[in-house]
């Protein structure tokens, strides 16, 4: 089996109705590129037919995987447990509906080169960033002044650490990922937290952006439950937890700058797997 270059890690939680056009899309992103690729679904304890949907396209296609938590755990844990089991030189975390379409990946890619970062994360915050299709105002508002919660509770420069399109190095972000415990939706401020403590080199760019109406994500329960997470990194950080944790399962070793792409290869047939963790 050829190693992938870019493993695709998609956290899905009753995504039934939706995962497959964003399969078919990513699937066309990889074919057109000639991009040795995997893609990885990690079906977060649903309740529908989202792991079905991963089977039809796993039969038709050896480069995608699927991945079962046992019940339901959150996006953090689901973006977890796939980024541990990817395989490929680069990761790229993208939500199940697409709402940052596949060929932003190719800004992120070309910026990561450009800049040696370690790590680049989509962002509706910057200039240049595209909103074809805006949040309603409320959840804007929302938005924004839990970004200013977070920034102040973490000094963390980003202005947007939600956006579900982030472009990984494997080898540089698994050490971080073995560390990490945030379940729910602030665990792209543990992450960019990590990776700010590691040293690692983080690029915010900004990239175009769709809203998805029926979004999983409540905006009172889940900014709530954010803020709590986030109250709690800073305490984990400021009493040493994740340097207790140093070296847990962590992968060893470090890679430069990313080669550019091969010729795409002839992957062989993955299963599907359960994962306990």
């Amino acid at each position: 089996m050829t190693t992938p270059y870019l493993s695709i890690v998609v956290p899905a939680y009753n995504e039934s109705r939706r995962l497959g056009a964003t399969l078919d899309a990513m699937r066309r992103w990889l074919d057109a590129r000639g991009t040795p690729g995997e893609i990885l679904i990690v079906d977060d304890g649903s309740t529908d037919g989202t792991s079905e949907v991963a089977e039809r396209h796993r039969a038709e296609d050896a480069r995608v995987r699927l991945l079962r938590l046992p019940v339901n755990r959150g996006k953090g844990a689901a973006v977890r447990a796939g980024a541990l089991a990817a395989q490929g030189r680069l990761v790229l975390v993208s939500d199940a509906d697409l709402s940052t379409p596949m060929d932003e990946l190719d800004r992120l890619l070309a910026r990561m080169r450009e800049t040696s970062s370690d790590i680049v994360i989509g962002s509706r915050a910057l200039r240049g960033s595209r909103i074809q299709v805006a949040q309603p105002v409320w959840r804007r508002m929302m938005g924004r002044g839990f970004n200013r919660i977070i920034r102040t509770l973490t000094d963390l420069p980003f202005r947007d650490t939600q956006c579900g399109f982030k472009l990984l190095d494997r080898a540089k972000s698994s050490p971080l990922f073995s560390k990490m415990v945030v379940d729910r939706f602030a665990y792209d401020v543990e992450l960019l937290v990590l990776a700010r403590l590691a040293g690692l080199r983080v690029l915010e760019e900004p990239v175009l952006w769709r809203h998805a109406p029926d979004s999983r994500v409540s905006p009172v329960r889940s900014s709530w439950n954010m803020f709590g997470d986030v109250v709690r990194l800073r305490r984990r950080v400021r009493t040493g937890f994740y340097r207790a944790r140093e070296g847990a399962g962590a992968p060893s070793g470090a890679a430069g700058p990313p080669p550019s792409p091969g010729p795409a290869g002839s992957p062989g047939k993955i299963g599907s797997d359960t994962v306990h963790s």
